[in-house]
């Protein structure tokens, strides 16, 4: 069999469509690369056990010259917060351990439709929670490939897990604060949140406007910037059960990944103004902006003006507190009371939602103001360059059961004080974690952030700058 494990999906795609591979072989390797690994990285919650008979039904359609998708024959991996139709969704909670939909979410639907093949569910802490390790009481703890002691980030922690080890090609992840950027900077992959609206959610009934509180988006997680790309090639486009999705776009985000970046003017701010960077990861994202120096028409440091790291989060937090009032009563609707079962839930999402009950209307509104002081920011900063560069997370990943409390002495929220990600959850841009390098032998993440629609243009400066830094090839053979 050719080797298989850590080719790029662009190529396992073009290698199928050519006849040197077959879907079989693929997904068959990368089901024998779950079982070789995961039991120490616990990326995956359940197995697609039709994975191998799709594969076989791929490598039918091939043999008979059939019309082929972009996707056709290669594994992708999905998180456990989305609707699979017929494979187990838990949401990483006791309460939904035997549910399985019956319908796919819609992105879902158009990976299949390309050919993709989902070959399992990925780690996720309980409903997505606002956490930077992913823990659920369900399953085991998501751990990171590069230091099985260390964190994965999260919430998306699974699927940045499982592309890391090379168990999947493919993954798709969710963010509403961080939650694709965050595993990506941990775990050394590429993570796009794009455009909010442009990957359409749809299914979210009985509540269709709850992704915009604050702004969630679903995307890619892949190992190069091409192969993200194409997988948003398949996931994009505009759904009228979404009333946020945005209409389709000319050409394609593969074609993107070559346009020319000499053009672009980059604002560079390391820690955005609001919070502390440990040295080591400034120096590592410094070295690939000066690099990047030499390849676009300007590089400005700049300070943001962002409101102080109080101002500016607590828009954030009270935002997703009334997404816990949004949990408590759907899950209420379809027959379930968290607050009646509650020793089936972890502590935190039952203190989560209790908060929620608190909130009130103005509390609400408060908080939209003070996220527009945020918005505004960043609207004007990029009114007068292309892009925002940062780092993505301040310090590498940390030990699972010891988040950072302060960094060089200075104390930090021990969940969001040493992310540069949330903001751009208050705005909607597009923006992206590119592996920048390591610290210690762990990955080191550098943002990329776009103006409002301009999706191309981070794909287009994240290929830049993975050519200055090149990552595919350096990921971790075997957990440890």
């Amino acid at each position: 069999m050719p080797e298989i494990i850590g080719r790029s999906a662009t190529a396992l795609a073009r290698g199928i469509r050519r006849g040197d591979l077959t879907p079989t072989e693929v997904v068959d390797a990368h089901l024998d690369r779950i079982d070789a690994v995961d039991d120490q990285v616990n990326a995956f919650v359940t197995i697609n056990d039709d994975a191998h008979a799709r594969a076989r039904e791929a490598t039918e359609a091939v043999e008979a010259g059939e019309s082929l998708g972009p996707l056709h024959g290669v594994p992708v991996a999905i998180k456990d917060l989305s609707n699979t139709a017929g494979i187990r969704t838990t949401m990483g909670s006791a309460l939904l351990a035997e549910n399985v939909p019956e319908e796919d979410d819609i992105f879902v639907r158009r990976l299949k439709d390309a050919g993709a093949i989902v070959i399992g569910k990925t780690n996720t802490p309980e409903f997505g929670r606002l956490s930077t390790v992913t823990r659920n009481e369900l399953f085991e703890t998501a751990r990171n490939p590069w230091d099985t002691a260390k964190t994965t980030g999260g919430s998306s922690g699974g699927s940045a897990a499982a592309v890391a080890a090379g168990m999947a090609p493919l993954a798709q992840g969710s963010d509403a604060a961080g939650s694709i950027r965050i595993p990506s900077a941990a775990c050394g992959t590429f993570g796009l949140m794009p455009d909010f609206g442009r990957v359409p959610h749809g299914n979210d009934r009985p509540d269709a406007f709850v992704n915009t509180h604050p702004f969630t988006f679903l995307g890619p997680m892949a190992r190069t910037v091409e192969d993200a790309a194409l997988m948003l090639d398949v996931m994009a486009g505009p759904d009228d059960r979404d009333p946020f999705s945005r209409p389709a776009r000319e050409g394609s985000y593969r074609g993107a990944v070559r346009d020319p970046v000499a053009d672009l003017r980059v604002a560079y701010s390391p820690d955005l103004g609001i919070c502390p960077l440990v040295d080591d990861v400034r120096g590592t994202v410094d070295g690939v902006v000066d690099e990047l120096r030499g390849t676009v028409a300007a590089v400005d440091r700049v300070d943001p003006d962002l409101p102080d790291w109080e101002a500016a989060h607590q828009p954030l937090a009270t935002l997703l507190q009334a997404r816990y009032r949004g949990l408590y009563d759907s899950m209420k609707e379809e027959g379930v009371d968290i607050l009646d079962r509650r020793e089936e839930v972890t502590d935190e999402v039952v203190s989560r939602v209790e908060k929620s009950l608190e909130l009130s209307a103005g509390d609400v509104r408060r908080a939209e103001r003070q996220r527009t002081v945020v918005y505004d920011a960043v609207q004007d900063l990029l009114g007068d360059y292309d892009l925002l560069l940062s780092s993505t997370l301040s310090v590498p990943a940390f030990d699972v059961d010891s988040p950072p409390t302060e960094i060089d002495g200075e104390p930090v929220h021990p969940v969001h004080g040493f992310t540069l990600t949330w903001p751009f959850n208050l705005t909607g841009n597009p923006t992206a974690s590119v592996p920048a390098g390591t610290v210690d032998g762990l990955p080191v993440g550098l943002q990329v952030t776009g103006r409002r629609g301009e999706d191309d243009t981070v794909l287009a400066a994240s290929a830049a700058c993975e050519r200055l830094a090149p990552w595919d090839g350096v990921y971790p053979v075997d957990p440890r």
